[in-house]
């Protein structure tokens, strides 16, 4: 067997620090005032914030950023990433060392850290929480393919772990071993592949894969989700629509920062403050409590009031008081002087969609239908102005790609052709005409989404820009959703033709991105289009055990131009974001690959 032992580099991503003070600033704004902390007396409190509502803190339905977030502070999983490193690198965090494995690549052998403990809990017996095993990760894993627990995750294993498939279809008995999926003692994991998985220990840093005790699911049953045990850092207290608070856990193992094994560089990091935390052991607060705050307007007044949120990207209404200068980037003073800040490329993307096995624009087996209804699609993808949707919405900071490999990854070919993003209104109309669309013909496109403000204005706006192509105004209609669960079910089963969606990415691949049109991946997997390209599943299943090689880029471009040239997704723009928080928080915030693995570091001064 080989032990891997170099650190796994992930993405590149474009990482701009903007000045936090300005000594020759003049501005008389008020300082917001200052925090008073009536509810938790002698505590520690930082008060995040998020723009979109978790429905669950269950690990098998992390699949947003918010679910993930609870997750990752409340559960451990056997990976994590290096706090501050970028590019992004794994590093160990319940696991002992990286995976032993084998030469073949089908079988990564993981020890765990001993004397880790559940958090106390009455589900447990004398209400004290036990000690971590590894078959805990068995049991975890293990729920992916049970179907009462409805799994977001389980796309990640399907066809891929050793009579894991077959456990499910022999009706999920807890009891069963299966061959490769074993607890080889109290602290050795070992997992066997059907073939190789380069992206497998990419996984086991996802909140998918947190380890989660089954006496609290069998005590919990259907509200474990709302229930959580884990051993975290972080105990969850209470958990509704509005704010999720955790207290720290006392009994979290003593692991004192190393900074610059983290990736400390002063002249990046050193504005944080982060530098005072080092050789101190983690979770640094009392308390934390997540405001769930979807409105962006609502959001920005809690932030700046000063005694509220601490935390909060900057929304897009309030990009004129805020940014001074675009290129270079430059913030107000009367913003650094108030915050610290920092500016970044998500590990993601923003896009619109079709799905294709609805045949109000996908596919129903006619090919005269089908041709008909490509030919749709692809006119409604060139009468997509990307570039009036950046200046709009995005500050006009945002990325503008085709398909669906993102900038952010190693893939990326600069070099291609940029038709799919480019506005050309005659071509689309073109299109129609020439597969017999007139405006009476044309079927009525109901625009899903979750409900909010924003999400009214991208309608708004994207009908606008099919009225230019000859798409009848009234037969384009606002379907919104009260949350993004909600929103989130319709998807899963098939209920929207035509969705509005943002991704990011789970870890430092472009088959990540490809992996959601993968045929297997159909809803209510991660395959929300549900795509059925023959092709493309077996181009996709030659590249997904390839390591990483100029041979394997030129497959995953493939992949990304049969996805384009079927017109499935118009695609796409990444965000770039800037980050506020409050001069009193020490930290350095990531929404993105690194997810909610950050809060941990969180501290606040005195």
């Amino acid at each position: 067997m080989k032990i891997i032992i170099k650190p796994i580099i992930a993405l590149v991503l474009c990482l701009t620090l903007v000045a936090c003070n300005n000594s020759e600033s003049t501005d008389t704004t008020e300082k917001p005032a200052k925090k008073e902390n009536n509810r938790y007396p002698g505590k520690k409190v930082y008060y995040h914030s998020m723009d979109g509502t978790p429905t669950t803190a269950d690990p098998v339905r992390a699949a947003t950023v918010y679910t993930n977030f609870l997750v990752l502070n409340e559960f451990d999983t056997l990976y994590s990433y290096k706090y501050l490193k970028r590019p992004y690198e794994l590093k160990t965090n319940l696991a002992t060392a990286m995976p032993q494995v084998s030469d073949d690549g089908l079988t990564y052998t993981i020890t765990i850290k001993k004397g880790v403990k559940f958090h106390d809990n009455k589900a447990f017996e004398g209400g004290k929480g036990r000690e971590v095993l590894a078959s805990d990760f068995v049991y975890s894993l293990k729920r992916h393919f049970d179907k009462k627990f409805k799994s977001q995750g389980a796309w990640l294993f399907s066809g891929r772990i050793v009579g894991l498939d077959d456990w499910k279809k022999q009706g999920s008995d807890y009891s069963q071993t299966i061959q490769g999926l074993q607890a080889l003692d109290d602290y050795t994991i070992q997992i066997k592949l059907i073939e190789p998985y380069p992206q497998l220990i990419y996984t086991l840093a996802m909140g998918f894969t947190a380890l989660v005790p089954h006496e609290a699911v069998e005590f919990y049953g259907d509200e474990f989700g709302s229930n959580p045990v884990g051993s975290g850092p972080f105990i969850l207290q209470s958990f509704n629509q509005e704010k999720a608070i955790y207290f720290a856990n006392p009994d979290f193992r003593q692991e004192p920062l190393d900074l610059a094994f983290e990736g400390y560089e002063e002249s990046i990091h050193g504005f944080t403050g982060i530098k005072e935390l080092k050789g101190k052991s983690p979770p640094f607060i009392d308390v934390m409590e997540v405001h769930f705050v979807k409105e962006s307007s609502s959001r920005w007044n809690s932030f700046t009031k000063g005694n509220e949120i601490q935390f909060t990207t900057v929304p897009k209404e309030q990009s004129n008081s805020v940014i001074m200068t675009k290129k270079p980037l430059k913030l107000y003073p009367q913003i650094t002087d108030n915050y610290h800040n920092m500016y970044m490329v998500e590990a993601g993307f923003v896009y619109s969609g079709f799905d294709m096995m609805n045949p109000i624009f996908g596919n129903n087996g006619d090919p005269e239908h089908d041709a008909r209804n490509k030919a749709l699609r692809c006119a409604i993808r060139k009468g997509f102005n990307w570039d009036q949707r950046n200046r709009a919405f995005y500050f006009g900071l945002g990325t503008i790609f085709p398909g669906v490999i993102t900038p952010a990854v190693m893939e990326f070919d600069p070099t291609m052709s940029k038709d799919a993003i480019t506005l050309d209104i005659e071509g689309a109309k073109k299109l129609l005409k020439e597969a017999n669309w007139n405006a009476d013909n044309l079927p009525e496109l109901k625009y899903h989404t979750s409900g909010n403000v924003t999400n009214r204005l991208f309608y708004e706006q994207f009908r606008g820009f099919l009225k230019k192509i000859g798409y009848p105004v009234n037969k384009i209609k606002y379907n919104p959703y009260p949350s993004f669960g909600a929103f989130n079910k319709a998807l899963k089963s098939g209920k929207t033709p035509f969705f509005s969606l943002a991704w990011g990415l789970d870890y430092p691949d472009a088959e990540n991105t490809l992996q959601l049109f993968y045929g297997p991946n159909k809803s209510p997997g991660s395959n929300n289009f549900n795509y059925q390209n023959p092709q493309f599943d077996a181009l996709f299943d030659k590249a997904k055990i390839m390591q990483p090689s100029p041979e394997r880029t030129v497959l995953y471009q493939e992949l990304n131009q049969m996805v384009i040239d079927d017109c499935v997704v118009i695609s796409g723009l990444s965000r770039n974001k800037i980050y506020l928080w409050h001069h009193d928080v020490i930290m350095y915030p990531d929404r993105e690959i690194l997810g909610g693995f950050f809060a941990r570091y969180v501290d606040v001064k005195e």
